[in-house]
């Protein structure tokens, strides 16, 4: 309760609020936010290119241009990640999120103005800047949040960036609505709307309190840090914290704070490196970014009317935030692994019926909805478990000199697994239809396999002790460190 109250106390609810609208809120936003006006960005391709060329576009050219408007936005995701370790490191955790939003500000102007210079090259740029934000911005957030927030309370704090994150993607399909801005003439401007949180972002957060661990362990400032805590959850002498601080410091005074190079060739690090990448890897493969970009194309090909696609997407977008509520406040009592290989398992089984019913659409009027009612499982299941928990995991299994470069590792494996999605998936429903969910069926069942029986625990315990339980991991009897053991620990 004590630490429930520290929330309270200080500019710590206000902080992790102007972090999440700069954040992950930009992130979900951008990705489900094409999907309700896709149909007028691509009959404004075609028009463009008729005007130019005096004639429509040829083959699958059309498909080839909406497929880069999708994949380009993963590409600058891909170049935002590489970017982490160089922002935070010379800027600092706060400094580092307001370049970010003058950034997403910049695409948000040149996607506005895309319309009336009737450029489609102009949509790729601005999705590119966009996606250069997102990547930046959610690592930052995520790396801000785990180093703002007290052990007791680790979980809840790193997950308002999943809720953001699914508060973005609500927002954007509530926008996408025909009776608010979902309409062909405001195309433009409904991508636009994320900028107007930028720019809050960037007059607040000057006023609030840099990360008190960065301060602490990275530029060793003891007295910034205690007052940057001060600020965050109220006056007290944190002694406890600051004690635990300087114990992970005198952890790794010896070495300096690891290029992603150096943390791929260090073997402590190992399982914690391929446990991030199995869940990130199987997270992008669950089929979720997909339902989130081309939830229209899919609800389509269901036989659902179209008439009918925007209010159900709403309705995903309902269910998505709900659940990330939900898993805020239960994360802490269930612990990770639960949530990680229970909602694993369950996402698979639902697109092993998805694709049943898909076959069997043409016998029955219900089996479309009967897709949707499973879709929605689905999200349930996912953002109330791998989606929701992968961000507070991956801030607690690595220790600070080794978190950015972590980070920068992940990132990069997570936008190029998006990147090739975007312009591969257009063309993978074209070839095997329906049977295209069996891929995401088969790397959700491999993420619950591997969590079930390799990952540790880590609620409740410091982030020396975690990196002791991966330590302590064998297979075939042998660790990484080459330490014989007779049973993996757990």
């Amino acid at each position: 309760m004590e630490s429930w109250q520290q929330l309270t106390r200080g500019n710590a609810l206000l902080l992790i609020f102007i972090l999440g609208i700069g954040g992950s809120f930009q992130s979900g936003y951008h990705i489900t936010g094409l999907s309700s006006p896709s149909p007028f960005i691509q009959s404004f391709i075609n028009t463009t290119w008729y005007e130019r060329y005096a004639a429509p576009p040829p083959g699958r050219t059309l498909t080839t241009i909406w497929s880069l408007i999708v994949s380009m936005y993963a590409v600058g995701g891909l170049f935002g990640a590489f970017s982490v370790k160089c922002f935070s490191g010379l800027l600092g955790r706060k400094k580092a999120v307001i370049c970010n939003s003058v950034i997403a500000i910049a695409a948000s102007v040149i996607m506005l103005t895309s319309k009336w210079a009737k450029s489609y090259e102009m949509i790729i740029v601005a999705r590119m800047l966009a996606g250069y934000s997102a990547g930046l911005g959610v690592s930052i957030h995520l790396i801000y949040l785990g180093e703002i927030s007290p052990r007791q309370l680790r979980g809840v704090v790193t997950m308002t960036s999943a809720t953001f994150g699914s508060l973005g993607k609500l927002s954007a399909q509530l926008l996408g609505l025909s009776e608010i801005l979902g309409r062909e003439e405001l195309w433009n401007v409904v991508l636009c709307v994320p900028a107007c949180l930028s720019l809050v972002q960037v007059v607040v957060l000057p006023f609030l309190p840099e990360a008190p661990r960065y301060l602490f362990i990275e530029k060793g400032e003891d007295k910034a840090c205690k007052k940057a805590l001060q600020s965050l959850w109220g006056q007290g002498d944190f002694k406890q914290e600051m004690e635990e601080m300087l114990a992970e410091q005198a952890a790794i005074e010896s070495a300096a704070p690891k290029s992603p190079l150096l943390l791929l060739r260090d073997q402590s690090a190992r399982w914690q490196l391929i446990t991030m990448s199995i869940i990130y890897i199987c997270n992008q493969l669950s089929g979720m970014s997909m339902i989130s970009t081309f939830a229209f194309d899919i609800f389509w090909r269901a036989g659902i009317p179209k008439d009918q696609i925007r209010y159900i997407t709403l309705g995903l977008g309902v269910t998505e935030i709900i659940t990330s509520i939900f898993c805020g406040l239960l994360i802490e009592h269930a612990g990770r692994r639960p949530l990680f290989w229970g909602g694993y398992g369950v996402m698979s089984a639902c697109w092993v019926l998805v694709t049943i019913m898909l076959n069997l659409k043409d016998c029955s009027t219900w089996c479309p909805y009967v897709v949707a009612g499973l879709i929605v499982l689905f999200i349930i299941f996912f953002c109330g478990g791998p989606g929701g928990a992968s961000g507070t995991l991956n801030s607690e299994i690595f220790i600070q000199s080794n978190r950015v470069a972590a980070f920068v590792l992940v990132g990069i494996q997570r936008w190029s697994v998006l990147a090739v999605l975007g312009l591969v998936f257009p063309f993978l429903i074209d070839a095997l239809h329906s049977y295209c969910f069996v891929i995401f069926a088969c790397m959700c069942l491999l993420g619950c396999l591997y969590i079930f029986f390799f990952l540790p625990e880590t609620k409740g315990k410091t982030l020396l002790e975690i990196e002791d339980d991966f330590k302590a991991i064998t297979l075939c009897g042998k660790s990484f460190l080459g330490q014989s053991r007779l049973e993996t620990r757990f």
